[in-house]
């Protein structure tokens, strides 16, 4: 029997190969660390003038790499304006992790995706865009790969009338974007023609509720809908009498008097029946604003979103 003896367990000996791994600090990983590196697959986005979309569709960005898009992540936004993931979770600062080193992007794009989309293909709608330089991107509609104009040189006019009514006295219920020269009607927008996957859209602010008066795509021909107009004939441009068929808590005819005339910007196909967030040109229809009359619109250039995109 052992008294006095205690056993000794000789420590272990290092290998030449373990002694120079700790004389450098380096470790080894764990057999089941799978966590892939983030730098340069890290993209960040903040936005201005965004606003949320409904009805299950959403935002989705993408960068152009080696020519070809990859998404960077499906998204939406907040009231407030903060970014969440589908699910409505958080998507803190922004920040996307993409599956690529995306480095070498030559571009960034954001696109309106509709509901269900599932495909790997960015949608006809690309709101806005921007090269990148130096690892960020300023985004603009202006980009070239987007709806590709910045929407400077817009103007407009319209003219207070019911053309589609014989009645005398429900004038100021009617809406049309053209001008009056020698009382002769011509077209009274000058704006762009949309790329493929945006549509324009007239509206009248009516008792604070936007009511549309249809969507066009031509500056000089009716517009594509008449849902409220009397049984006569319009001019051939955009816009709508509101005699019939008036949207529940209103009441046709009415008067546009204190309301407002917009043109807005509109997905194809779209979230929402109401205005989308770029609106180029409006005008405040004041409370004496005469019938049968030429009335400016003005640019509303600030509408038009913007972001960054800062690759990381």
């Amino acid at each position: 029997m052992f008294t006095s003896a205690r056993y000794h367990v000789p420590a272990p000996r290092l290998t030449t190969l373990a002694i120079a791994l700790l004389a450098t600090g380096l470790t080894a990983c764990r057999d089941d660390d799978t966590t892939p590196p983030t730098v340069g697959r890290t993209i960040a986005f903040s936005f201005a003038g965004l606003e949320p979309l409904a009805n299950g569709f959403h935002y989705e960005g993408w960068v152009i790499l080696n020519g070809q898009p990859v998404s960077t992540g499906k998204f939406n936004l907040t009231a407030s304006g903060g970014l969440v993931a589908l699910s409505g979770t958080p998507i803190p600062n922004g920040a996307f992790v993409v599956g690529r080193d995306v480095r070498g992007s030559s571009a960034v794009v954001l696109t309106v995706e509709p509901n269900g989309d599932t495909d790997a293909l960015p949608a006809d709608s690309k709101l806005m865009g921007g090269s990148v330089t130096g690892g960020s991107a300023a985004m603009s509609v202006a980009f070239s790969g987007a709806i590709g104009n910045s929407f400077a040189s817009v103007a407009g006019n319209y003219v207070l009338a019911t053309p589609t009514s014989a009645a005398t006295t429900d004038e100021l219920s009617g809406i049309w974007f053209m001008r009056l020269v020698n009382g002769a009607p011509q077209s009274g927008l000058t704006l762009p023609t949309l790329p493929t996957g945006w549509i324009y859209e007239g509206w009248a602010v009516i008792n604070g509720r936007p009511v549309t008066t249809g969507r066009f795509t031509s500056v000089s021909l009716a517009d594509l809908a008449a849902p409220f107009s009397g049984p006569g004939g319009g001019p051939p441009f955009p816009g709508e009498d509101f005699i019939t068929n008036a949207p529940a808590g209103l009441t046709f005819p009415t008067s546009l008097r204190g309301g407002m005339a917009v043109i807005s910007i509109e997905p194809q196909p779209d979230d929402s029946p109401a205005p989308f967030a770029p609106k180029p040109l409006l005008a405040m229809i004041t409370a004496d604003a005469a019938q049968h009359v030429t009335h400016a619109m003005a640019q509303n250039l600030g509408s038009l979103p913007t972001g960054t995109a800062t690759i990381r």
